[in-house]
């Protein structure tokens, strides 16, 4: 009989509201837990809900960022004393977890993303970009206009020689002497 859903309970209770006594309803309704208690039962479930929250990420990392999430929110609960004692623990944190790795799976700004590309604006606001770009201008400046567009096209814009060639209308073997002819002015202008 203890295991009977809340709406049996309250229809039940309603039916021989002139027998039972207001305090014992209010009772079931104020049983909150301590921070204490809550600590205690978080920590008897945490090494099953990690293995289960490991099996869902497929991460450890991720595994133990949502259990610290979990607790946490549940922590502030019990601090505030608005978390009501449970009779499964294990179920309801694994479905407070749950409920925090669907947010996160519903909504893919709140992750991290890594990702292999530099941010464009440096923290000095530009100021390396814009040097480098005056440099190379500079040194570009210095050698003849089929080396410069050689280097460009080839170096700069990553292009191959045979594309190069046919965008010079030049061939492949020109292009290639005019690039090495043209890094080795650079080469020295750097080292002077």
């Amino acid at each position: 009989m203890e295991n009977t859903c809340i709406a049996t309970t309250m229809t039940t209770s309603s039916k021989t509201s002139d027998t039972t006594t207001p305090s014992t309803t209010t009772a079931a309704f104020t049983d909150h837990m301590t921070a204490a208690e809550f600590d205690e039962a978080f920590t008897a479930v945490m090494p099953r809900l990690r293995r289960r929250l490991l099996a869902l990420t497929g991460n450890p990392y991720d595994a133990d960022d949502l259990l610290q999430e979990t607790y946490l929110r549940l922590s502030r609960r019990a601090r505030a004393h608005t978390l009501t004692r449970q009779q499964q623990p294990y179920a309801y944190t694994c479905a407070a977890a749950l409920n925090l790795l669907r947010d996160l799976w519903r909504h893919p700004s709140r992750q991290e993303r890594c990702t292999d590309r530099l941010p464009e604006h440096g923290w000095d606001g530009g100021f390396a970009r814009r040097e480098a770009e005056a440099v190379t201008a500079a040194l570009l400046r210095g050698l003849s206009p089929k080396e410069a567009a050689a280097v460009i096209l080839v170096d700069i814009e990553g292009l191959t020689h045979d594309m190069a060639g046919e965008r010079l209308g030049a061939h492949r073997g020109t292009v290639q002497r005019n690039r090495m002819r043209g890094l080795a002015k650079i080469r020295a202008a750097l080292d002077a």
